[in-house]
């Protein structure tokens, strides 16, 4: 059995790490709140762009806009989204996991599968390992704004352009609740073009300045918004799943401390009755 030192400073080791996990716990639930605030405000929003643009494009030429264009697909982007620390629980592992699933299913469909990587963890993943890395956002825990959202759009829609890829897709975890994120994988170009329902009259509208103008205007705009939507989805639920996380190690430590208290006491008593013992053992000695 171990001594009572050693037990002593695990003891105090555990409880150490138990404040520790409780404070951290403490911050993302505050962190926590603010994000969903702000997720839940930019949800509608996004929503309601995605309804216009779908509404545009259902009224004019995809080959009015060349974000619209539909080519041979032998080139593909992810933008993942990551976090920038871990103890997060299976956060990040859960969009890495399915990012090389989809890397897969689809290597031999596709001629080059690129990667956007957003966050530090899945820089740090991906860099180890042979991929194609066409843009990585570090450093971004507690400044997701609608620059950075801008910043990204920019550079996938100069891939697109300049025919770097035919296809960009964006991977994020949702959030749900506290405990649930949802993996959500979308393709964000070219864009989906909604399908008039049988029998319904599509209207026509009169482009004021012009066709193109109100399309790439629209379609940027909606890109900026759904990928900030996305950066506040992937906030919230990293600050969720941490406070989730350290929740259960603040759980497991007070098991582990009770456990140990356990041993400590143990041994205290297996300690005092060798001592004890002694005494008698001595005591009988030096009677004879």
């Amino acid at each position: 059995m171990a001594n009572l030192k050693d037990i002593r400073k695990r003891i105090i080791s555990v409880k150490n790490t138990q404040q520790i996990t409780s404070a951290m716990k403490m911050v993302a639930a505050a962190k926590l709140r603010k994000a969903q605030e702000r997720t839940e405000k930019a949800r509608p929003y996004a929503d309601k762009m995605m309804d216009v643009l779908g509404s545009l494009a259902l009224r004019t030429d995809p080959s009015s806009h060349p974000l619209l264009a539909r080519r041979t697909v032998g080139k593909v982007m992810l933008i993942i989204i990551t976090s920038d620390r871990g103890l997060c629980g299976a956060f990040n592992q859960n969009i890495i996991r399915t990012t090389e699933h989809f890397v897969f299913e689809n290597r031999k469909k596709y001629s080059d599968i690129m990667f956007t990587v957003v966050g530090k963890k899945g820089y740090d993943y991906f860099r180890k390992r042979d991929v194609n890395r066409y843009k990585n956002y570090t450093g971004i825990s507690g400044k997701i704004d609608y620059e950075l959202a801008g910043r990204i759009t920019g550079d996938m829609i100069d891939a697109f352009l300049t025919q770097a890829t035919d296809e960009i897709y964006l991977l994020y975890n949702r959030f749900k609740s506290a405990a649930t994120q949802e993996i959500v994988f979308d393709r964000l170009l070219p864009f989906t073009r909604l399908k008039v329902p049988e029998g319904e009259m599509v209207l026509e509208y009169i482009f004021e300045p012009s066709e193109e103008f109100i399309l790439h205007d629209i379609i940027v705009k909606n890109l900026e918004i759904q990928l900030f939507r996305a950066l506040l989805e992937s906030e919230a639920s990293e600050y969720g799943a941490r406070m989730t996380a350290m929740d259960s190690a603040t759980s497991n430590a007070e098991d582990m401390i009770e456990k140990l208290t356990l041993e400590y006491n143990r041994a205290r008593q297996e300690s005092i009755t060798n001592e004890l013992m002694e005494i008698v053992a001595g005591a009988e000695a030096l009677k004879k």
